[in-house]
Formats: structure tokens, C-alpha cells, sequence
């Protein structure tokens, strides 16, 4: 997008320069965009039951509506790189929040559960091109200097969608049709089109000759969508030692390393070029981001699951009672993207697992007579941690990379997202269940807050190796 004038930076930008008006917009064009697909997430999930008992499909069946749509959107994620340098940023956009936008309609109007899992299959694929796409635009539109103030906008959806979707879908879910669930989403998509069409930049194909990298293709996402399928299963009967969570995760990491070997000596470019992790800020970023997906974002299904078995709180009631942790991610991120941008990523993530892990202790200490204020208060103060601790990763992990780069860079970060998110909810999950025969259920949910915390205390060592201050220009 360097050819866009209003949004090219210098390499000697100052620190303390004004972000440009044309930039902000582009920023906020896209977080509209990315709205649909995590409030589908979180509204979705909720609705499961009634799911269950609208279509008349057994619990099997209904959990296919999840793993169908995480399945898609795990397999599309690689190719994003190769589609936006062989069509562009803003057609491939485009291009991604219409197939969403038609897998919600189609979904909405689905007549049985087969092909209510067939619709969500196409509403998966635009899902998996949407984020990588959001955070190639944006990086290689603000530049290095500014990724702080960028990506305190940019990483809103992310954060605060999980907290209030479940609120939603308990209101969709009591007073409307379950169709509503997908409906939602046609007018945040039609929203998002128009102001796409209008206002985005057109980008060039740079890499308009790149040959589709076909064996990659046939390695990496099957490989993606094995492991995503076998850590679904981890919260069934056999936990991590089922045959049906073992043999597809071994299948899917084989099928990677596979990928992996062949991008490394390809003679041509690969479909995800992994040498970009060469990049140590990068590599230590990857990192962090997958354990965030075990210490930050896996909690949120224990914290939903805590509400309503332990203090019998119910869906929607659970989902307000979250609320808190939406508001504590929403205060600090001016200062926060600011400050990553004066003294680099490294401390304002430190900081911000500090603040994640010990607004989770207080869970962790908690029984069935804890004062749900003081549990709100440490909702606000881990949403404060989180918040901090994603703008800053998410800055810090594009600070050194080539913009020739940043497509993949951008699909990298996107799997291991969703790699390390699906893990760390499974894996909770599972140490939860674990546990309830001889702890009961408050200390089960106890010793799984405290799983959380060693993850998050895991994730400090290559969080040190993020960059530090930059000397002034």
C-alpha cells in the first residue's frame, strides 16, 4: 500500500509524530470488518443448546456447527499470504467478507443440521482470510514506528468481542430465533463492504507471478485442520491420551514438519515462507502468542464455566458478569499503544502478563462464598493485563520484519493464534474434568486457574526477548 500517499511513513519518522488521519481510517474500516467473525465465535457457542434442541440432532451432530467452521478456517488460513500478493489487499478483503457475509445468510436459512455444517463450512473459509488480511493491511501501512497507536485500535475486536458476545447470544438465544444467531452478521458484513469499496486503497498484486505453492498447500493446511480436529476431541471421554485426539494430532504434526522441511529447501517461494521466523523479535513474538493462547485466552472458557456450575449463575447472567473484563481492556489501551510505540514492547509486556496472571489469582483462590465484586475488580485488572500484553505482542512481532514479508508473517502469527487458543481451551478443559472426582468442582476450577497462571508465568522467558527501546531516530 506504498502507493497510497496519505499513508506512506519515512524510515526516520519521529516517535512523537501524529498518526495520520487517512491511516486511523483505514484502521477503523477494517476493525468493522473483523467484528462479524468473532462476535459469530462467541455467539455461537452460547447457542449450542438450543441448537440441539431446535434442529432435533443429537449433541454430536450440533458440535460439527463449531468443528466444521473451526476446520475451514484453519485450512484457509495459509493460502492468504499467496491470494493477497496475487490479487491484492483490498479485492481479497472484499472477496473474504463476502463469502462470510454469504455463509451467515445461508446458514441462517438452514432447513436441517447437515446443511447448517455444510453453510458453516464457507462462513469458516472467509473467517480465515479475514485477520491475516486485517493485520497485512495494517502493517504495511503504518510501518514500524507507529504499530503501538495501530494496533491498540486494531486489536479492540479481539478482545473485547469475547467478553460481551456471550451476552448477546443470551439475548438472541431467549427472546429470538436461533436463525438470528448467523442473521447478526449480515449487517456488520454489508457495513464493512460499503465502507471497504469506498474508502479502502486499492493495492497492487506485488506478487503477481508467484506460483501458487501446491505441495505446500497439500501439507500445511490439512496439517492444520488434523490438529485443530484432534484437540476438539480433548474434552471427550479419553482426554489427551484418546486415540481420537492422539492419531489426528500426530497425523497434523507430521503433515507441518513436512511443510516445514519442504519450505526450507524449496527452490521456488513457499506457501508460508517460514524464514521470516528468522527474525529473533518475530520468533519470540510466535512464541508468546501461543502460550497467551494457554494463559489469556483459555481462562476465558473457565471463567464462563465458573459463573455458571459453581455460583449457578445462568448463560446470559454469566456473560454480564464478565462484562468487567471488557471494561478493564478498553482503559488503557491509548496509553498503551503509545508507549509501546517510546519504549518498544518488550516491558509493556511484562507488565501486562503481570497484570493478566494476578487478576487470575484471585480465581484461583476462590470458593462458592467469594464476593463476586471483588472477583469483578479482578476482571478489570486481568482485562487491563490482557489488552496491554496483545497490543504490545502483536506490535512487537512486526517491528523488524520486512513489509515484502509481512503476508506471511501475518498467516504465521494467525495459526499459532489459533493453534495455542484451541489448545489452551482444551487444555483447561481437560485438567478441569481431571480433577472434579477429588477435588469437586470449586477445586477442580481452583487447580485449573492455577494451570493458567504457570502458563502465563511461562510466557515471560521469550516475552524477554521482545525489543527493547528504540534510540531516537
Amino acid at each position: 500500500m506504498r502507493n497510497a500517499s496519505s499513508l506512506i511513513e519515512t524510515e526516520a519518522a519521529p516517535l512523537n509524530e501524529n498518526i495520520d488521519p487517512g491511516l486511523r481510517r483505514l484502521t477503523w474500516i477494517l476493525v468493522v470488518g473483523a467484528l462479524a467473525p468473532l462476535l459469530d465465535t462467541t455467539v455461537v457457542n452460547v447457542a449450542l443448546a438450543t441448537l440441539n434442541r431446535e434442529l432435533r440432532a443429537p449433541v454430536t451432530t450440533v458440535q460439527w456447527v463449531v468443528t466444521a467452521y473451526l476446520l475451514a478456517l484453519g485450512m484457509t488460513i495459509p493460502v492468504t499470504g499467496w491470494l493477497v500478493g496475487r490479487f491484492g489487499g483490498k479485492r481479497m478483503w472484499m472477496l473474504s467478507l463476502a463469502l462470510f457475509l454469504a455463509g451467515s445468510l445461508l446458514s441462517g436459512a438452514a432447513w436441517n443440521a447437515g446443511s447448517l455444517i455444510v453453510f458453516r463450512v464457507l462462513q469458516g473459509a472467509g473467517a480465515g482470510l479475514l485477520q491475516p488480511i486485517l493485520v497485512t493491511l495494517i502493517v504495511q501501512a503504518a510501518g514500524p514506528r507507529r504499530l503501538g497507536r495501530i494496533m491498540a485500535t486494531a486489536t479492540l475486536p479481539g478482545v473485547v468481542v469475547p467478553i460481551f458476545g456471550p451476552v448477546l447470544g443470551g439475548l438472541i438465544v431467549d427472546h429470538a430465533s436461533w436463525r438470528w444467531i448467523f442473521f447478526v452478521n449480515a449487517p456488520i458484513c454489508a457495513a464493512a463492504l460499503l465502507l471497504a469499496w469506498r474508502c479502502v486503497p486499492s493495492s497492487p498484486a506485488e506478487g503477481g507471478e508467484r506460483r501458487l505453492d501446491v505441495l505446500g498447500l497439500a501439507l500445511l493446511s490439512p496439517g492444520l485442520a488434523s490438529i485443530i480436529y484432534g484437540l476438539a476431541g480433548m474434552t471427550g471421554r479419553g482426554g489427551f491420551a484418546s486415540g481420537s485426539v492422539l492419531v489426528p494430532a500426530a497425523i497434523g504434526l507430521a503433515l507441518v514438519g513436512a511443510f516445514v522441511v519442504h519450505a526450507l529447501r524449496t527452490h521456488g517461494v513457499p506457501l508460508v515462507d517460514v524464514r521470516v521466523l528468522r527474525v529473533r523479535s518475530y520468533a519470540a513474538a510466535v512464541v508468546v502468542l501461543f502460550l497467551a493462547g494457554l494463559s489469556l485466552y483459555g481462562p476465558l472458557l473457565l471463567f464462563a464455566l465458573y459463573y455458571q456450575q459453581v455460583l449457578g449463575r445462568s448463560a446470559l447472567w454469566a456473560g454480564l458478569l464478565l462484562a468487567p473484563q471488557g471494561l478493564g481492556s478498553l482503559l488503557p489501551r491509548t496509553l498503551v499503544g503509545r508507549l509501546t510505540d517510546r519504549i518498544g514492547p518488550r516491558l509493556v509486556v511484562l507488565a501486562g502478563m503481570a497484570l493478566t496472571v494476578l487478576g487470575t489469582v484471585a480465581f484461583a483462590l476462590a470458593g462458592r462464598t467469594t464476593s463476586e465484586l471483588l472477583l469483578a475488580g479482578s476482571l478489570v485488572v486481568r482485562g487491563a493485563g490482557l489488552g496491554s500484553a496483545t497490543i504490545a505482542v502483536m506490535a512487537g512481532a512486526f517491528a523488524s520484519v520486512p513489509r515484502d514479508e509481512v503476508p506471511d508473517a501475518s498467516s504465521t502469527t494467525r495459526i499459532v493464534q489459533q493453534v495455542g487458543g484451541s489448545f489452551g481451551a482444551a487444555a483447561l478443559a481437560v485438567i478441569l474434568a481431571g480433577q472434579v472426582a477429588s477435588l469437586g468442582l470449586a477445586g477442580a476450577f481452583d487447580v485449573a486457574f492455577w494451570w493458567a497462571i504457570g502458563f502465563g508465568v511461562l510466557a515471560v522467558l521469550p516475552a524477554l526477548l521482545l525489543p527493547g527501546a528504540r534510540p531516537a531516530p
